[in-house]
């Protein structure tokens, strides 16, 4: 078995990098250490760059379709990794994770209805809703004993004959709860007594760390099976997110027609032939990678952990299920989030992720990225020790 280097630096800058090249638009600072996009710094494995460097050889990029493999690595990958069996007249296609919400708010609801969203969430989704004209409904989380739960009885308060869809994010950006299959019961059977419908943003679903098990929300039984859509992707797994390759997975037969007809108008189906590649090799050849990855980036997380512990105790970190994304309360500070990031970025010279901008429960925290070399990790706590200190 290949054994991989997690702790290689590689120089990112000057690669239209958005993490790294484009520090001084978003912070007005181009020299921050940056560990705020969600995409990792390690190199994209081997079999993926194999893969692509054997298509490109041929040098004619025409239009092309998915073959008989590519939909077969996916129905592999999603029985090896979450012990689900699909079929393949489930899987269609979406750019991103993002533009499949946004496609999935479309079809399946009008302008005016109702969508519910739990914040605090990764905050394209309060995006898709608005952008798109429907009437954003808040369900914020609860936070119990330093994790966070659903609410289901302000859930129930809130929704309404026009409330037509639940934007689900498991695992949970940027809190990296993964979904008890008690908690997603709870949450899928009230949808369904509602008939609101529900949308799972699932990216982080092979981002699991041990002694936790993701569970796709269309397995918890075969009436939610009908009612829910789910985006996937390897772009955050592989670190692939420059190819604009997502899946799309929809049992129900009549919902799956509705969304590939919406698909189809705007010509957005075929994909491009390296994403669809990436993705085929990531799916079939990525096991091993990935068990590697993870038990690395769990040890960048034990890390962070200790060294908050010991040289930052008034920082509160809430541990992580899933995902390279640590989310870390600043609270007892009392800092506006303003004051915070000004002081992240001019006094540790860091640039990570606004707590503000994730909505209701976000004002006090920040996020942060930990798929990165170690040394890089430990750079950035260095500098959170001299600042706050």
């Amino acid at each position: 078995m290949k054994t991989y280097n997690f702790d290689e630096i590689i120089e990112r800058k000057g690669t239209n990098s958005l993490k790294y090249d484009a520090l001084g638009s978003y912070f007005k600072s181009p020299d921050l250490l940056p560990l705020w996009v969600a995409d990792m710094d390690f190199r994209t494995p081997d079999f993926i760059m194999e893969a692509i460097r054997e298509r490109a050889q041929h040098e004619i990029l025409g239009y092309t379709f998915k073959p008989d493999s590519y939909f077969n690595a996916i129905m592999g990958w999603m029985k090896r990794r979450h012990d689900w069996e699909i079929q393949r007249e489930w899987i269609s296609f979406s750019p991103g994770v993002v533009a499949g919400l946004t496609m999935g708010i479309e079809t399946f609801s009008n302008p005016g209805d109702s969508v519910v969203v739990q914040p605090p969430v990764y905050f394209p989704f309060f995006d898709s809703v608005k952008g798109t004209k429907r009437k954003l409904i808040e369900n914020p989380l609860k936070l119990v004993n330093g994790r966070y739960t659903f609410d289901l009885d302000d859930l129930k308060a809130k929704i309404d004959s026009n409330t037509k869809l639940l934007l689900l994010c498991n695992p949970q950006n940027p809190g990296g709860m993964v979904w008890t299959r008690e908690e997603l019961e709870g949450l899928a059977n009230l949808c369904l007594e509602h008939k609101i419908m529900i949308v799972s943003d699932e990216i982080h679903s092979d981002l699991i760390y041990e002694g936790n098990r993701h569970i796709p929300i269309a397995t918890i039984s075969d009436e939610i099976k009908e009612n829910c859509m789910i985006t996937m992707a390897p772009s955050k797994t592989f670190n692939v997110a420059g190819l604009s390759s997502s899946l799309v997975i929809i049992p129900n037969k009549t919902k799956f027609a509705r969304y590939e007809r919406h698909l189809g108008v705007g010509h957005l189906g075929m994909g491009n032939i390296f994403g669809s590649i990436a993705l085929e090799a990531a799916y079939t050849h990525g096991d091993s990678w990935l068990d590697q990855m993870l038990s690395y980036l769990w040890e960048n997380y034990l890390l962070l952990e200790s060294f908050v512990e010991k040289h930052l105790p008034r920082v509160k970190v809430m541990k992580p299920e899933g995902t390279y994304l640590v989310w870390l309360d600043f609270s007892d500070y009392q800092m506006k989030n303003d004051e915070l990031m000004k002081f992240t970025i001019e006094q540790a010279q860091l640039a990570l992720n606004d707590g503000g901008r994730f909505g209701t429960g976000g004002d006090g925290w920040l996020r942060i990225n930990i798929g990165c070399p170690r040394s890089i990790l430990e750079e950035a706590l260095n500098r959170l020790e001299k600042a706050f200190k």
